[in-house]
């Protein structure tokens, strides 16, 4: 029998080397390279599918083509019965992809995948746990139809494995139109001699598993962990394998979980996807800003609207803000589902360009339902909230709000104002203070909500407060 090599990769990015190193030189980490046995590729692995190997096959395919040759046009994507997942993928799921999907332990990975299975009648799909046994899957998804009545479909199949040879010998003989492996580390193959979830099996399985969808036109769907400090377990070229990767966030005592796209070769990667957690599954959110906005917050300080953008998606967010004398030396500076470096130097636009004294008051942030924004229109929205919690008066109702704000003090245009300004009328707001460089090319006779073009931020807080 030939020797097994040994070898050394990287944790953090997937360098190998052939000795042990103490840094990476790839991306500066220390102490990451963990040692892996290769195996010698036998002739024909028993993880086949149509007789021979996998990798062999996908050398027999492999031609040089001519650009001008190979066709453009698009296959027709998959319709996931799902509109939130849909946007996310880009439009659908497009065949022979594979897609990683990550999220925190209990956040509802499975359920997720399972439910969207469930909701696909005319795909045969083999769904693989590594994890947890076929009669609790069974509960699930029984849980998960409740409201629905009638049988189960036929073309819905669950194999309980964690052998990839196996895997792919069942693949052979059933030959579905869509496989879900979960999870990814809990797969582990022969060809490697290290336990499931390490580097080796990963990055082994995960690569067979690519080489099957290209080949067969199948797509597949891996869940994978997540580390304590809330990244994709494994090594890192598990992400740059798949073709997509989609993390699926959210606090488990909120309701509301959020579908964020981070690597997308099919789509774009700014688009969110918003579910609200059921007993009997998840439910999609159409409309989040009438969810995210606190009904009764007129007359209370230190509350703000905001209109935001997340992909192509406008909503409007409830920003909270309380200001109080600092109880100790340090003033402290805490944000909940915003940035906290950017409020950092939003106060400090305030100290140095307003006038307003926060050195020794402590200043925390919220963003209403456990949402976390990214966009940059919510700076008028933070500080406006700071003022009103400061001077402790209320932001008169009706009224939101969208705009960057500058070191300079300046407050900045933002884009695709029109969806922001229809999404506010939409809900009813009379009042929006908005930068006046977006004023240049808007038709404003169309909108019946009242606009505040403003330039500087002492002019929005004169809008607000007088």
């Amino acid at each position: 029998m030939a020797k097994d090599k040994i070898a050394y990769v990287c944790s953090n990015c997937g360098q190998e080397s052939a000795k042990w190193i103490g840094k990476c030189p790839a991306c500066g980490q220390w102490n990451t390279f963990k040692e892996i046995s290769i195996a010698p590729s036998p002739s024909k692995g028993r993880g086949s599918f149509g007789g021979d190997s996998i990798s062999h096959r996908g050398r027999e395919a492999a031609k040089v083509l001519r650009l001008r040759d190979i066709s453009g046009k698009d296959e027709p994507r998959i319709d996931m019965h799902d509109d939130e997942l849909n946007r996310v993928l880009g439009g659908g799921l497009v065949p022979g992809s594979i897609i990683l999907l990550g999220g925190e332990p209990g956040i509802g990975k499975s359920t997720l995948s399972l439910q969207t299975m469930l909701n696909l009648p005319e795909k045969k799909v083999l769904y693989v746990s590594g994890e947890e046994s076929a009669h609790q899957l069974k509960m699930r998804a029984e849980r998960l139809m409740k409201d629905e009545r009638g049988e189960m479909r036929d073309n819905f199949m669950i194999l309980t494995e964690t052998s990839l040879e196996a895997i792919f010998d069942q693949i052979k003989e059933v030959q579905p139109e869509l496989v879900v492996i979960d999870s990814i580390q809990t797969i582990s193959t022969e060809d490697v001699e290290s336990s499931p979830g390490s580097i080796a099996q990963v990055r082994e399985c995960a690569s067979a598993l690519l080489r099957f969808a290209k080949t067969s036109g199948v797509p597949v769907i891996l869940i994978g962990h997540i580390t304590k400090e809330g990244t994709l377990a494994g090594p890192k070229i598990l992400e740059h394998i798949v073709d997509t990767v989609i993390q699926f966030e959210g606090d488990q005592h909120y309701m509301y979980r959020i579908l964020r796209s981070i690597k997308n070769r099919f789509g774009s990667t700014s688009e969110l996807g918003i579910y609200e957690m059921r007993e009997n599954g998840l439910r999609q959110v159409s409309n989040p800003s009438e969810l995210l906005l606190t009904q009764d917050h007129e007359g209370l300080s230190g509350v703000a609207i905001s209109s935001a953008i997340e992909g192509i998606r406008p909503f409007l967010v409830e920003t909270q803000a309380l200001v109080s004398t600092a109880a100790y030396g340090t003033p402290q500076r805490t944000a909940t589902g915003f940035d906290q470096r950017r409020l950092n130097m939003l106060l400090a636009v305030l100290e140095k360009r307003v006038g307003f004294k926060l050195a020794q008051k402590d200043v925390f942030i919220n963003i209403a339902g456990g949402l976390r924004v990214t966009d940059l229109a919510m700076d008028l929205s933070v500080i406006a909230a700071v003022l009103s919690s400061n001077v402790d008066t209320p932001i008169e109702s009706g009224w939101c709000m969208a705009g960057e704000v500058g070191l300079s003090g300046e407050v900045r245009p933002v884009n695709r104002i029109e969806q922001r300004i229809a999404e506010a009328e939409k809900l009813g707001f009379q009042h929006m203070i908005i930068p006046k460089h977006n004023l240049s090319g808007l038709n404003t006779k169309r909108f019946k909500i009242e606009l505040h073009p403003v330039r500087k931020v002492e002019e929005a807080l004169r809008e607000l407060f007088g």
